[in-house]
């Protein structure tokens, strides 16, 4: 019902906004996009909005429905909205007295920051360029407007390389003995006219279309195509951005910045979006328009420093501000023009920010009243909180490096790398092992892939709000913008900074907080987690029912996620124990041993390394419970394929090198999935099962004794029926009683048995594998492979087409499938429960880390979720904001 009610309200094509009237009450964003929608409620709330239209992301959707065709009934909705356009600002389109120009703009649910195409002074022709002229009294404003539009609709419309338009430009900047765009006088705009228009004639065949209606449906249509341009789809891929209708255009009046010295252009967001203080941050230029500035071509001033080019628009600025903060209740990022000392907002939409920004602006915004602690928490995106816990630079280390230049602190990180000068070198030499650092004069939306395999990026031009600062503020990803001291020349793959020069295998360090470049790889050091970050956690665990625990192998891994506030060790993988040389020697002669009695030997001297590791861990995380997975994977993995590397061990243990090859033909798997592995193992190989449990049993009296409180978990993996588990169970029960014997403890242990459900036979049957088990731990990476068919390696083959078509929605291995694997994790839960009411059942592996994933498993009444120690912050906050999202209150 909901759904035809959206369908009927979102029958109109196109919205006006403007003071004669504001359309669109109650439309969603999905319909009107983000602009639209805060381009009409900027308007109602009273703040000086130049009018408009918005065409929803609906016709967009009609649009490639219709084969790439725009609907028959839009141009006469456009054709009445640009009518009162004309009314409402007393102006016609294409006039020879008083021209109307406007700009188009898209504008989808989601901020896709440069990633779809604008158009500026659309309207313009032969004709109207002279009235704009006289109406204005300014020759050379309307001649600089007019070549935008040709440069602009020539590379957004028809495809045009605006290198072309840059020829031409250079020759005219020569011709009259100026470097700089704004220095060439108005005779020399007039010659770059033309010059434009024969590249454009030249180029594409004919002549520059001088019906304003034409030139609105054609760039319309170029909007609309944008949708699908590869920067587009690569950008929503990255962002996991999925199930848009497509992207609305914004159709609005043209204000000009560029109209000579009172007139200018910026950006700007409400509070610091790198660190989060709450002071007005921006960048504007005198005499230019909008592109100008997020496009990077020149170097902007800081918005402070508008008081002393016009103090009464700066106040005006801060006072529109606190209204938009105050309004929309969050940081926002604006757009604005000033038209000979009068101010227009273009533009506001959410302000993406750093991880560290959004703890402190929510932080912040609960103390100023704003909002309250659940919105709060909401706000944070999960995943962010990784940008915390990345190492900065030593200060010892940074102190004694050697600064190149400095650049602007566009987003904040330490970045080490090599240099790379395009986005396809950076992507191939990330995939190649390397860590590299993307060099650019300016970064635009092409650069998107390498902008998101480097490590991190430098720009000569370009300030704070420009192209690469956004997006690397949105990735997290460190940039220093506008180091103006470097001379880049991609071509020859050098830099020139400091009269050295530098190339592809030098290495340099960037920190994305200061703007320091430096020489050379700095050593960095481990995060200090700052007040506001303890305070969002502290929040998240008052509102959290959901229990977080790590998954850690080793004693430094567990102290880190304890210290990140892990309620203790949900999977601990024993076979990365038996890697290290001193016992991969010993595992692989347990291995290729073909009597009992061998391996019995072999696994006694590997025993006292579990037991000191188990020691280590069961330390670490006193008094919080460790689930040690037993032996799972294949034999044959511990085994080398090559060889040589077999000769060398036939030699160490004292057998013929074909003995070797030939256990190692035997125990190999073409599909270790469905093969010897997990409890298979312990039912072939009991004698693995009890050195293991013994080993546990041992190290938990151990801790025991010296008043450390072990709570040891014993998880018996890839169960798929009852009988393997009652089995299995039956033995490790006995090596318990045996060691407690053989120690004479006779102290309690409680020490519990369960098994991993990552089988869907296991699932089915949970009721029946209850009977034998005190928890399940759901391994739901192995339980994604069994229910798809699909292998986690798939991501390198046919899985990216499923994604880029939309077969799937998400990557499975990355965020739990709900509908499907996730019916398997609800049927094991309630079956499981109906048998053991107090069954313990969390999930563990990289789907414990994702917030999606999180928000499943709170749903379904799982108890715990499990993930690696830098993603438990991470599960801490999911876990609030999925109880938040349910209806959960604060604890109290």
């Amino acid at each position: 019902m909901a759904k035809k009610k959206a369908a009927a309200k979102s029958a109109k094509m196109v919205y006006y906004f403007g003071k004669t009237k504001t359309e669109g009450k109650g439309v969603s964003k999905a319909i009107l996009g983000g602009k639209g929608m805060n381009l009409a409620e900027m308007t109602k709330i009273g703040l000086p909005v130049p009018p408009g239209f918005t065409i929803t992301t609906e016709v967009c959707d009609m649009y490639y429905k219709g084969g790439q065709k725009l609907p028959k009934t839009l141009s006469n909705d456009v054709a009445k909205c640009i009518a009162t356009l004309e009314k409402e600002l007393k102006k016609k389109f294409g006039d020879d007295k008083n021209p109307l120009l406007v700009s188009v703009r898209s504008g989808a649910a989601v901020s896709m920051p440069g990633m779809m195409n604008t158009i500026l002074n659309l309207g313009l022709t032969d004709t109207s360029v002279v009235g704009l002229a006289n109406a204005t009294n300014n020759e050379r404003f309307a001649y600089d407007a007019y070549r935008r539009l040709i440069n602009m609709f020539g590379d957004v419309v028809m495809g045009m390389d605006h290198h072309s338009f840059e020829e031409a430009f250079s020759k005219i900047k020569l011709k009259y003995g100026v470097s700089q765009d704004t220095d060439v006088p108005a005779q020399g705009m007039i010659e770059l006219c033309e010059a434009y228009k024969a590249v454009y004639k030249k180029e594409t065949g004919e002549d520059f279309p001088q019906d304003p209606l034409k030139q609105l449906e054609l760039s319309i249509e170029a909007v609309f195509k944008s949708w699908n341009t590869s920067r587009a789809v690569r950008y929503r891929e990255v962002e996991n951005i999925r199930g848009l209708l497509g992207t609305a255009v914004n159709v609005q009046s043209m204000v000009y910045g560029n109209m000579g010295d009172d007139s200018g252009t910026g950006v700007a967001f409400t509070r610091n979006p790198s660190n989060g203080q709450n002071k007005f941050y921006g960048e504007f230029l005198i005499n230019a328009q909008g592109e100008d500035v997020v496009a990077g071509i020149r170097t902007p001033q800081p918005v402070a420093e508008m008081s002393k080019w016009n103090r009464a628009v700066y106040k005006q600025l801060l006072e529109i501000k606190d209204t938009l903060e105050s309004h929309y209740k969050d940081v926002q990022d604006i757009e604005f023009t000033i038209e000979k000392g009068d101010l227009f907002m273009l533009q506001t939409r959410t302000g993406k920010r750093t991880g560290a920004a959004a703890v402190k602006i929510a932080c912040d915004m609960v103390k100023e009243g704003l909002i309250d602690e659940p919105t709060a928490l909401s706000r944070i995106p999960a995943n962010d909180l990784t940008q915390l816990l990345l190492p900065s630079f030593d200060a010892a280390a940074k102190g004694s490096a050697t600064v190149l230049t400095r650049g602007l602190p566009a987003s904040p990180g330490a970045a080490v790398g090599a240099l790379a000068f395009t986005a396809e070198e950076a992507v191939l030499r990330t995939q190649a092992g390397e860590k590299v650092l993307l060099v650019r004069k300016e970064t635009s939306p092409e650069d998107i892939d390498g902008m998101h395999s480097a490590a991190g990026i430098l720009t000569s031009t370009g300030g704070m709000t420009s192209h690469a600062a956004v997006v690397a503020r949105g990735w997290g990803r460190c940039c220093v913008a506008g180091a103006g001291e470097i001379e880049i020349d991609a071509k020859a793959k050098k830099i020139k900074v400091g009269g050295k020069t530098y190339g592809p295998k030098d290495i340099l360090s960037l920190d994305g907080s200061s703007g320091e470049v430096m020489l050379g790889e700095v050593a960095t050091s481990e995060p200090k987690l700052s007040g506001d970050f303890a305070k969002i956690m502290k929040w998240a665990d008052e509102y959290r029912t959901l229990g977080i625990r790590t998954n850690a192998d080793t004693p430094a891994d567990s102290k880190r996620a304890r210290d990140f506030g892990a309620e203790g060790i949900g999977l601990c993988r024993t076979e990365h124990m038996f890697f290290e040389d001193e016992r991969i020697g010993i595992m692989r002669e347990m291995i290729l041993a073909e009597e009992e009695d061998t391996r019995r030997k072999a696994l006694k001297r590997l025993l006292p390394f579990q037991r000191k590791d188990f020691v280590g861990i069961f330390t670490a995380m006193k008094g919080l419970p460790v689930t040690v997975r037993l032996l799972d994977p294949p034999l044959h993995e511990f085994l080398p394929h090559d060889s040589k590397a077999q000769a060398e061990i036939a030699k160490e243990i004292g057998v013929t090198a074909a003995k070797v090859s030939s256990r190692v033909a035997q125990l190999h798997e073409s599909n270790p999935m469905l093969g010897h592995r997990g409890c298979r193992l312990s039912v072939t190989y009991p004698e693995i099962l009890e050195m293991q449990v013994t080993a546990i049993v041992q190290a938990a009296i151990e801790c025991k004794k010296k008043r450390i409180d072990a709570q040891a978990e014993i998880m018996i993996p890839l169960v798929g029926t009852a009988a393997e588990l009652k089995l299995l169970r039956e033995k490790a029960e006995e090596t318990i009683a045996k060691v407690k014997a053989d120690k004479k403890f006779d102290g309690k242990l409680g020490i519990l048995i369960g098994t991993m459900i990552e089988i869907p036979r296991a699932a089915l049957t949970a009721d029946e594998v209850a009977e034998y088990a005190e928890f399940f731990s759901f391994g739901t990476n192995d339980l994604t492979q069994m229910t798809f068919g699909y292998s986690r390696d798939d991501i390198n083959t046919f899985l990216p087409d499923y994604l880029s078509k939309e077969i799937l929605p998400v990557d499975p291995f990355q965020s739990l499938d709900a509908s499907g694997v996730g019916q398997l994790v609800e049927m094991g839960v309630t079956k499981g429960r109906s048998t053991r009411k107090k069954l313990k059942v969390g999930i563990c592996g990289e789907h414990g880390g994702d917030p999606a994933s999180i928000d499943f498993c709170h749903r379904v009444g799982l108890d715990y979720v499990s993930c690696s120690p830098f993603r438990v912050p991470i599960a801490r906050l999911a876990a609030a904001q999925a109880a938040i999202r349910n209806g959960g209150k604060k604890k109290k």
